[in-house]
């Protein structure tokens, strides 16, 4: 072999090369506005998290905001709606275990899990119904907690779904006080 013919081998390889990558970076730019058209807005991302000042909540009652489209219950529970709650054998609810109780940590549906931490007398959920996506009515049902009347579900004063067709527990989103008043979710 010549040095010519090695020389011309090495150039086709290198144009090879080259029109591969010029290819590669010119498939990138037509594809990245196609992408990036569907990371949320900066609407949706400003609503990712909100603040709910609970100052005005008194115990036995609730606050109900909206957070990504959908009703979030804040309920500050008496201490005889806490007693009731943790008196519950997990044995007895639908959906007692870890694999599916919608909590953010991924424990079992126990009282002291689905309350806010350090704080028993909040409890934060997403008030959609797990059967079909109704909104449950508060203070309601046969267990002191909410009702939906689309259906027959009835949860307790812990959200858990303890009658009715709803298969699982009301979610618990991830919330946290940040100081004595204020709740952040998200």
């Amino acid at each position: 072999m010549s040095q010519a013919e090695d020389h011309a081998g090495t150039r086709r390889d290198f144009l090879y090369y080259a029109t591969a990558g010029t290819g590669a970076v010119a498939v990138g730019a037509a594809v990245w506005p196609l992408v990036n058209q569907m990371n949320p807005s900066a609407d949706v991302k400003a609503l990712s998290s909100i603040r709910v000042d609970v100052s005005a909540v008194e115990p036995g009652t609730q606050l109900t905001v909206k957070w990504l489209g959908k009703p979030v219950f804040v309920r500050r529970r008496t201490q005889e709606e806490i007693d009731e709650a943790r008196s519950v054998d997990l044995a007895d609810l639908p959906d007692a275990g870890a694999e599916n109780n919608n909590l953010a940590n991924g424990a079992a549906a126990t009282d002291e899990n689905r309350a806010m931490i350090g704080k028993e007398d909040w409890l934060v959920m997403v008030g959609v119904c797990t059967h079909l996506g109704c909104v449950p009515l508060g203070d309601a049902g046969d267990f002191g907690g909410w009702f939906c009347p689309c259906h027959g579900s009835h949860y307790d004063t812990a959200g858990r779904i303890r009658k009715g067709p709803a298969p699982r527990n009301l979610l618990v989103p991830v919330a946290e006080f940040v100081d004595e008043t204020t709740i952040k979710l998200g």
